[in-house]
């Protein structure tokens, strides 16, 4: 029982009050790993979960990722990394937050003929009616646990429109009943315009392009730099739409150009968040 009690306060203070500083006194190493994980729906039972909602944590997120080709030098799982760590960087600065599993499944062309990222191998996709179902009911999934704010959160810009109208299907749905979906477009929008505008102040206009570009990979290389072959990348010659490189040169990406884009899509969706909450 005290053992229980431990947690849930540490549980209550991560999950309310944002970041966690774990006292030098902390009682089990086992207590402060779970706290890390805080924000994290899957790494909770039940009962936490439903005690949580009962303290104030109303808000969940689902990240949206996709499984896609980016060129020779970004690994097929990029969507899906990069929208995981996003959105627990944004749960933790919102506070009151719980990120649900990346949906990593996407409308990302056809299979017959092949078209759009589907003509690669390493891409994997799925009909938008399919899709669009699989979110509606993830939503309405959270609605009926207590969850008052579903934030749908994605990297990707093939799907952008569908996560609009799940969004619009869910608040018809639930008009009245207190809950309500937010399908946050700055997220997303924010690399193709703010941060686009940056890196060519920076002098990297010419290596701004549309996919597998210098935005591209120096984002990933500021969340995970494991996913880009570095090396590979220093050495190649000039990038091409045969490759999967659509525009742009992602030959000087940096950790350090991705921490500015990165800190732009949270920004823009805490903002969101906060102003749904009337904060």
């Amino acid at each position: 029982m005290k053992k229980n009690r431990i947690f849930q306060a540490v549980f209550s203070a991560v999950v309310l009050g944002g970041l966690l500083h774990t006292p030098a006194h902390a009682q089990e190493a086992g207590e402060t790993a779970r706290a890390a994980d805080a924000v994290l729906f899957e790494k909770h039972t039940w009962t936490e979960i439903q005690s949580g909602v009962a303290a104030g944590v109303t808000t969940i997120i689902i990240p949206v990722g996709g499984t896609e080709q980016s060129g020779p030098y970004i690994a097929v799982g990029k969507h899906n990394e990069r929208a995981a760590w996003l959105a627990e960087q944004i749960a933790q600065k919102a506070g009151k937050t719980l990120v649900a599993p990346v949906v990593s499944y996407v409308p990302e062309g056809g299979t017959a003929p092949r078209s759009s990222h589907m003509r690669f191998p390493g891409t994997i996709t799925v009909p938008p009616d399919v899709f669009e179902k699989l979110l509606v009911s993830a939503g309405e999934s959270f609605q009926v646990q207590g969850f008052r704010l579903i934030v749908l959160l994605g990297d990707h810009g093939g799907y952008q429109k569908y996560l609009e109208k799940v969004a619009d299907e869910l608040n018809r749905t639930w008009r009245g009943n207190g809950a309500q979906a937010l399908y946050v477009s700055g997220f997303y929008t924010v690399i193709a315009h703010q941060y686009a505008d940056w890196l060519k102040q920076q002098g990297y206009g010419k290596d701004v392009g549309q996919h597998a570009d210098i935005s591209d990979t120096s984002l990933m290389l500021a969340v995970d730099p494991s996913m880009v072959r570095q090396d590979a990348l220093r050495h190649a010659g000039a990038p091409s739409a045969q490759e999967g490189i659509y525009g742009g040169d992602p030959r000087r990406a940096s950790a350090a150009l991705g921490q500015a884009g990165l800190a732009m899509q949270i920004d823009a969706a805490v903002q969101a968040i906060r102003s749904a909450r009337g904060q």
